[in-house]
């Protein structure tokens, strides 16, 4: 198959292009660089099977040549990326949805939309299935990105239903690994670059909101095969293992051999309770389900924040002398 993916230099995309093109795909990258990071494919730059375009989805979206799939993965994921960019967000979600899902039309291809738990917002239902409607305040901070995902599951329904277009909607739920940001603030990168550095970990309100991890590769698995299946509606991809915060913290500092202090700061508005994913269907229609336990994943992506946080280092000390040596 050809494949689209937008988003392509983000930390899920990317992961994403690795994986259609290891199964023998060829695949079309597709990336404004607002989040995502060239470093990211890098690595797959002169593949022939590979081919990059720089563009903002939320203009015009032209690819020539046929089209098999096209996965929308564009957006903001991060609090931190999209309370800065809160406008970008909404826009990404409605109009960058609307723009992905025509292409896909005009190719006549399958459309997969990267939705979010978000959509459940902070649930009174506990574990989530797809089946919740969710709770959501759309006018708090976090709805920029709750409600662009929310409009963009009904956007992908609507084409279904009235287009007869092939369309999967993964609600994917938190996911950590190589690639991620340092700064992008998710709470796994938040701890791991903490703890490296020595500075204090910023556990918000008292550490007992739980949440579940899913590590990269588990997640792309899930993501490929409901790609391939003929389900329609959402679908909850996710690890329903549940940690509090304050558990993940502890965990982190174990495993760096850091000796950060916790430190308590104010719970932000609208932050999650509880998130837990019921996998039931994309147990029983996938055959899927997690198989790397958090520890486990840890191990894989410390390294890699590791080697950020030692460049970084370097990089300061190196400007550091450079300003020294200016001002003798």
């Amino acid at each position: 198959m050809r494949i689209l993916i937008t988003g392509a230099a983000g930390f899920l995309g990317s992961h994403l292009c690795d994986r259609f093109l290891a199964e023998g795909h060829s695949v079309v990258g597709m990336d404004n660089f607002i989040t995502g990071h060239p470093d990211n494919i890098a690595h797959l730059m002169g593949r022939p099977d590979f081919q990059f375009v720089q563009h903002d989805v939320t203009n015009f979206m032209y690819v020539e040549g046929p089209l098999d799939g096209v996965l929308h993965f564009a957006s903001p994921a991060s609090p931190i990326d999209y309370l800065e960019q809160p406008i970008p967000t909404l826009k990404v979600g409605s109009l960058g949805t609307h723009k992905a899902l025509g292409l896909a039309k005009a190719k006549g291809a399958r459309f997969l939309l990267a939705s979010t738990s978000e959509v459940y917002g902070d649930p009174q239902v506990h574990p989530q299935p797809e089946s919740y409607w969710g709770h959501v305040n759309p006018v708090g901070p976090r709805g920029v990105y709750d409600e662009a995902k929310r409009f963009a599951e009904a956007m992908t329904m609507a084409y279904h239903r009235f287009h007869g277009m092939e369309t999967r909607i993964v609600r994917i739920f938190n996911t950590y690994g190589p690639r991620m940001r340092p700064g992008d603030g998710r709470v796994v990168s938040n701890f791991i670059v903490q703890a490296l550095r020595g500075d204090p970990i910023s556990i918000y309100g008292d550490g007992s909101q739980t949440r579940s991890f899913t590590y990269v590769d588990d997640l792309v698995e899930g993501i490929y095969r409901l790609f391939l299946s003929d389900r329609a509606e959402p679908t909850n991809i996710g690890n329903p293992g549940e940690f509090t915060v304050r558990e993940l913290a502890e965990l982190v500092l174990r495993m760096t051999g850091s000796r950060s202090e916790l430190q308590r700061l104010p719970l932000p508005e609208d932050d999650p309770k509880v998130r837990q994913p019921d996998i039931t269907l994309a147990r029983s229609v996938l055959g899927w389900e997690p198989r790397v336990p958090l520890e486990e994943g840890l191990s894989r992506t410390i390294p890699h924040f590791r080697r950020l946080v030692e460049e970084g280092d370097q990089a300061a000390r190196f400007l550091e002398d450079g300003a020294a040596a200016a001002r003798r």
